[in-house]
């Protein structure tokens, strides 16, 4: 069914709210973020001092963490590059291409990697196609470009019906 594959294995209301404890105790070893309104708003250029913090946090506890982003190379290398992640542009999500290529990159099982993102029909959808744990977060921006605009308006639809089914008891990010 076409729902389930819009379903995140989890729900929070921001990258802060995961515990990279409990990733240890599941023997999660990579992550695969999003960045436009997951790690920050779609148009801050550069990280501030928290997710500098959060992904340290992450590197500490030994998980690799590797942006896979829509959005142009300019932009995602502008935020990366200084940070010393590695990134993929144009990822064309939910095609599972990008998702392969950063998990052969970061050298990690399937079973060992999570993605982060705000959108299902990107993100989600992109990480449960190939079998990835999926953590849908709150975007941090009320403001998108067109396209991501046009999903949230399907996302909306989704999460009606996926409430109606019973499939999901947290509220809507929308």
């Amino acid at each position: 069914m076409f729902l389930e594959k819009l379903m995140p294995n989890e729900f929070v209301d921001s990258i802060y709210h995961i515990d990279i404890a409990e990733l240890q105790r599941k023997n999660i070893r990579a992550v695969i973020t999003d960045l436009d309104n997951t790690l920050v708003e779609w148009d801050r250029p550069l990280a501030p001092p928290e997710i500098i913090d959060w992904l340290g946090k992450l590197r500490q506890a030994g998980i690799q963490v590797t942006v896979v982003s829509n959005n142009k190379q300019e932009r995602v290398e502008r935020f990366c590059q200084p940070l010393g992640i590695y990134y993929i542009w144009e990822a064309r999500k939910p095609t599972r291409h990008a998702f392969l290529k950063a998990v052969q990159y970061m050298n990690v099982p399937i079973a060992q990697t999570v993605v982060i993102g705000d959108q299902l029909f990107t993100d989600v959808l992109g990480g449960n196609l190939l079998g990835l744990h999926t953590i849908l977060v709150v975007p941090v921006a009320r403001t998108d470009g067109f396209w991501t605009r046009f999903n949230r308006q399907m996302e909306k639809i989704a999460l009606y019906y996926m409430r109606k089914k019973g499939m999901i008891s947290w509220k809507s990010k929308a």
